[in-house]
């Protein structure tokens, strides 16, 4: 477990830090955050203290994605879905844009850190642990792809190994040499490497991965991917 504390809370304790998570974060944006601000004062909610239940919370309006992009075009670079001033934010990342304009996306210290806990979390729970060396062949640019899975392997105690800049070939004998025990990529990725792999001799089974995780793509859900 990445936090047994938390994870081994009954249903009824889990569920009541979960929406007083939810408060905090309203007290935070409301009337800070001009997108959310509008959006729930025109769903009816004055306050975080408005949020005495699950139920309350349900008759919050749910937000597409398309929503915060014609926020940003109309209102650029980052539109209006900002809860602090520019300065308190340390990163700037942006979706992959393959189904149209990249959302452009920033975090704080704190929202940051926050992002790498929660793939601490899906890493643990995959059997990773601290010890283990996890390997990310991923570019590294402002596709926030698998940037937080890398921080979450740190922040889990494993040493997390950068595979941006590499082709196919090398990164296969990079996670030979420094013994990778975790692949994380996307699962048309991990298939390309198996190709690679074949074509050139190498034995898959030789490599001392000894589990995957896959996101990006539905792949790693579809039973004959697996």
């Amino acid at each position: 477990m990445y936090d047994r504390t938390l994870e081994t809370l009954d249903a009824a304790r889990l569920r009541g830090h979960q929406l007083e998570r939810a408060r905090a974060l309203v007290r935070a944006a409301l009337g800070a955050n001009p997108f959310w601000t509008a959006k729930w004062r025109a769903a009816g909610l004055a306050s975080a203290d408005d949020l005495q239940s699950w139920d309350d919370l349900r008759c919050l309006p749910l937000t597409a994605k398309n929503e915060l992009v014609a926020d940003q075009a109309t209102h650029p670079l980052f539109g209006t879905n900002l809860t602090y001033p520019l300065e308190r934010y340390v990163r700037v990342h942006q979706t992959s844009g393959t189904s149209g304009t990249p959302l452009q996306w920033l975090d704080t210290q704190a929202s940051w850190e926050w992002w790498a806990r929660c793939w601490g979390f899906v890493l643990a729970g995959a059997g990773v642990r601290r010890g283990d060396r996890a390997f990310f062949p991923f570019s590294f640019g402002l596709f926030v792809g698998f940037w937080a899975g890398f921080e979450g392997a740190r922040a889990l105690g494993a040493l997390a190994i950068p595979g941006g800049g590499q082709d196919s070939p090398t990164r296969l004998a990079t996670m030979e040499t420094l013994g990778a025990t975790v692949l994380v990529c996307t699962p048309s990725y991990a298939l390309h490497l198996l190709q690679v792999a074949r074509e050139r001799g190498v034995d898959p089974a030789r490599l001392p991965v000894r589990v995957t995780l896959h996101a990006g793509e539905p792949g790693a859900g579809i039973p004959s991917v697996r």
